[in-house]
């Protein structure tokens, strides 16, 4: 009987409790703007951060209250920016189409380890002992952190480094922002060439450290006749709303940093990765 008592008791309290948040939550509930809730359901869902905000919450508000454009949810895409333009009664505006790039061709062929690793299996630990066990302290550590922070699965490791399928890459940058050494660029998608390494060494020592990596020797700037290219501490940087793809930098390039590559746009769910010549 005193157990059941005690049952009994607890019972109410929590009966009681229970009715006092419902009638506290309606009493002093937030109603939220119509308007953005129709915007909100236009978004994602992600929360990535690409857009420059917090979430897709505070996007949809800052939309909303004319402080930001429709346009920067990459993940959402122009279906998203047409959609939220059409809400709010406003221009439509062209959303840029980038995809994820691993920015390193250090392989296993290219580079070695300088060091081994005995540590949590995360870059950003490996990374914060000595800058890495790889003999280029610039190039992917391939331990996947990247790949854990991806929301459509679209990275992989192989032969010592990650690498993106971009049939399945949304955009979000959400792998770039987690990489320790900031390997990973967010480049359009409709980009002919692609700079695969970030050593920012002068030539000799980049290429003891890697076979693959930009000497800075500035062919490529020279042979660019749209002035795309230009090379800054060391390395080929890639301007490209210049670039007209002719692919003459490609062609000069000493070490085959400088790539080919091409992006396919087709639908998700299709197992196609980025071909690179």
């Amino acid at each position: 009987m005193e157990i059941l008592i005690a049952f009994l008791v607890m019972l109410g309290i929590a009966l009681a409790a229970g009715l006092l948040l419902l009638v506290f939550s309606k009493l002093f509930a937030v109603e939220k703007n119509p308007l953005e809730i129709s915007v909100r359901e236009c978004l994602p869902g992600i929360n990535c951060g690409a857009c420059g905000y917090k979430g897709c919450d505070d996007y949809a508000t800052a939309l909303v209250d004319g402080t930001a454009k429709p346009n920067l949810c990459i993940p959402g895409a122009q279906t998203a920016a047409d959609a939220i333009s059409g809400i709010l009664g406003i221009e439509k505006v062209i959303v840029e189409d980038v995809v994820a790039f691993v920015a390193c061709n250090g392989n296993c062929e290219a580079t070695s380890p300088a060091a081994r690793y005995d540590g949590v299996s995360t870059c950003k630990a490996a990374s914060m002992l000595y800058g890495g066990p790889g003999s280029c302290r610039f190039g992917c550590l391939g331990l996947g952190d990247c790949a854990m922070a991806c929301p459509s699965n679209a990275i992989c490791l192989a032969d010592g480094i990650a690498h993106v399928d971009t049939s399945r890459c949304i955009g979000c940058g959400l792998c770039k922002q987690t990489c320790p050494k900031k390997v990973i660029v967010m480049v359009p998608q409709e980009s002919a060439v692609a700079v695969m390494c970030g050593n920012k060494q002068k030539g000799a020592d980049a290429r003891k450290a890697c076979k693959n990596a930009c000497i800075g020797c500035k062919k490529c700037e020279k042979a660019c006749p749209a002035g795309a290219i230009t090379v800054v501490d060391n390395l080929a940087v890639i301007d490209y709303t210049k670039c007209t793809h002719c692919g003459n930098c490609v062609d000069v390039c000493p070490t085959g940093c400088l790539r080919k590559v091409f992006f396919p746009d087709i639908p998700e769910g299709c197992d196609v990765q980025s071909l690179i010549d």
